[in-house]
């Protein structure tokens, strides 16, 4: 099937509104040493210095306090063979220095390191809460160095977190992240705070390709012209917005990673399983491709 665009003509006449832009001003990365943390730290500190904002590097132990007490405060638990607590944490500390070392590197200018008692996954939805984004790796191969607890943690986050989760494939170098972006549009809500969770990188965009993917098959999420409706909403917050309508045999999440590819994007923005979590992973959704094997950083809200 072909696609064709459908451009709005407000979103060429209305100039951008003088209103001030939407910011992130905490912005957490995790730290845990592996080989896909360059990428996402680069990331990271770019957006830090986009946005004058502060970077909290998160380390954690992978053992929380409470697996601590029950390990050494009981006579009867079993402790884990060869734990050395105190290792964990020097092994830690020695990552959040090389953080430190590597966000001053990349010009970073406000930036702290946090220690945590706790495994990834919990660590991660903890620290969310008090920042305005969270920076992690796509899961390509899981790194056997880490405990099996640490991985899928992009997923985790993004439907457990109350924050947007931005999410760096290995490729990323450091260019810039959203010159263009691709938004994927179906009238979910939970596309529409993926939609909110990117404003500030939205704001700042070049161009940004709002992209509905066979909408026919979910008109009661749409008005009359699909797209049109949110298409002015985001022109009203200072984007520069055209409406793309694609109409294909391909999946959603194909579609969306093709159309990203093809316009040059630095970004996609996706609503995270907006279709039930049962049915995305019955019949292989949209959210799941778009994790394995996006080609640019995509940020996710549920």
């Amino acid at each position: 099937m072909g696609r064709y665009s459908e451009t709005d003509s407000f979103t060429r006449q209305c100039p951008r509104p003088g209103k001030e832009r939407a910011m992130y001003k905490t912005i957490v990365v995790h730290i845990d040493g592996s080989h896909q943390q360059d990428s996402r730290l680069r990331a990271a500190a770019r957006l830090a210095m986009d946005h004058d904002a502060h970077l909290v590097g998160a380390g954690m132990t992978g053992m929380s306090w409470r697996d601590f007490a029950l390990l050494t405060g009981s006579m009867g638990a079993p402790v884990m063979p060869g734990a050395d607590f105190q290792g964990m944490r020097d092994a830690v500390s020695v990552r959040l220095e090389k953080f430190a070392d590597d966000a001053h590197r990349f010009g970073v200018a406000s930036l702290e390191s946090r220690l945590v008692e706790d495994e990834p996954g919990y660590a991660l939805l903890m620290q969310s809460r008090y920042a305005d984004l969270t920076v992690l790796s796509r899961d390509n191969e899981p790194d056997p160095a880490l405990p099996v607890r640490a991985r899928a943690l992009p997923e985790h986050v993004a439907l457990r977190g109350a924050r947007p989760v931005l999410v760096v494939p290995d490729t990323y170098r450091g260019e810039p992240i959203a010159n263009t972006a691709v938004v994927g549009w179906d009238g979910s809500m939970q596309a529409i705070r993926a939609i909110e969770g990117a404003l500030p990188l939205l704001q700042r965009a070049e161009s940004v390709e709002l992209a509905l993917i066979n909408p026919d098959e979910l008109s009661e999420l749409h008005g009359e012209e699909p797209g049109a409706d949110m298409a002015l909403y985001l022109a009203r917050q200072g984007v520069q917005v055209d409406v793309i309508v694609e109409r294909t045999r391909s999946t959603t999440g194909d579609a969306l990673m093709a159309l990203a590819r093809t316009c040059g994007a630095g970004l996609l923005v996706v609503g995270a399983y907006g279709h039930s979590r049962y049915r995305e992973w019955a019949l292989g959704g949209v959210t799941r491709e778009v994790l394995a094997r996006a080609p640019v950083p995509l940020l996710l809200a549920h």
